[in-house]
C-alpha cells in the first residue's frame, strides 16, 4: 500500500513536469515568434495550447483522486496542493503565450517599432524565470526559488519602461498607434508570465518549507 501511495505521488510529479515543460516549450515559441516576426512559430503555439489544457485537468484529476483515497499529511500533502497550485499558473503562461502569439500575427507584417532590444530583455527574463521555478520545484530547491522572487521586480521595471516608450513614441508617431498597443499587450503578457513563475516559485517554497509566501515572498 505505502509503495503504490509512493509511486502515485512520483507519478504524479513527474506530470507536472510534464505539463511546466509544454508550457515552458510555449513560451519560448512564443517569445520567438515575437522577436523574430515568426508568424509560424506563433500559430504552433496557438495550435498546440489544448495540450497544455489537457495536461492541467489530467493532474487535478489526480490530485482529487489521491486526495480523496490515500488522505495524505504532511509533505505527501503538501506536494499534492503545490502541484494543484503550481499546474493552474502553468496553464495561465500557456495562456499568456498564445496570447503573445496572437500579437505575433498582427504585428509580423509591419514595419517594427524601434524597441526590440526591450522585448528581447523582456523575454530573456521571462524564460530565465520559468526555466529556473520550474528547475527549483524539480530540484526541492529553495534558494533558487527565491531567485525567482527576487527578479520579479525587474520584469515590472521593464514593462514600465516599455509602456511609457511606447505611449511617448505613439504622441509622436501617430500611425504607429496600433503597432504600439499590440506592443503594449505582448509586454503585459511578459510581466504576467513573470507574475506567474513568481507563483510556481511561491508553491515550491510551500512545498518544501511548509511557509506560504504567497503574494510577498519574503525570505522564508
Amino acid at each position: 500500500m505505502e509503495r503504490r501511495f509512493e509511486q502515485e505521488l512520483e507519478d504524479l510529479r513527474l506530470k507536472v513536469l510534464e505539463m511546466a515543460s509544454y508550457a515552458e516549450q510555449a513560451l519560448d515559441k512564443a517569445l520567438r515568434s515575437l522577436i523574430e516576426r515568426d508568424t509560424t512559430l506563433a500559430q504552433e503555439v496557438i495550435d498546440h495550447d489544448h495540450e497544455i489544457n489537457q495536461l492541467e485537468c489530467d493532474i487535478d484529476d489526480a490530485s482529487l483522486k489521491i486526495l480523496a483515497l490515500e488522505q495524505p499529511v504532511a509533505v505527501d500533502l503538501r506536494l499534492i496542493v503545490g502541484s494543484m497550485r503550481i499546474i493552474v499558473n502553468l496553464e495561465r503562461v500557456g495562456d499568456e503565450a498564445v496570447n503573445i502569439a496572437e500579437r505575433t500575427l498582427l504585428l509580423a507584417h509591419r514595419p517594427a517599432l524601434p524597441f526590440n532590444h526591450l522585448l528581447e530583455e523582456m523575454a530573456g527574463i521571462c524564460r530565465e524565470m520559468l526555466k529556473s521555478a520550474i528547475k527549483s520545484f524539480k530540484d526541492d530547491d529553495t534558494e533558487l526559488a527565491q531567485r525567482v522572487c527576487d527578479m520579479d521586480a525587474r520584469a515590472n521595471e521593464l514593462d514600465l519602461s516599455m509602456i511609457k516608450k511606447l505611449i511617448d513614441y505613439m504622441l509622436k508617431e501617430t500611425p504607429a498607434i496600433e503597432r504600439s498597443v499590440h506592443t503594449i499587450l505582448a509586454s503585459r503578457s511578459m510581466e504576467r508570465i513573470a507574475d506567474l513563475s513568481t507563483n510556481v516559485a511561491e508553491c515550491v517554497i510551500f512545498k518544501v518549507k511548509g511557509v506560504d509566501v504567497k503574494h510577498h515572498c519574503n525570505r522564508f
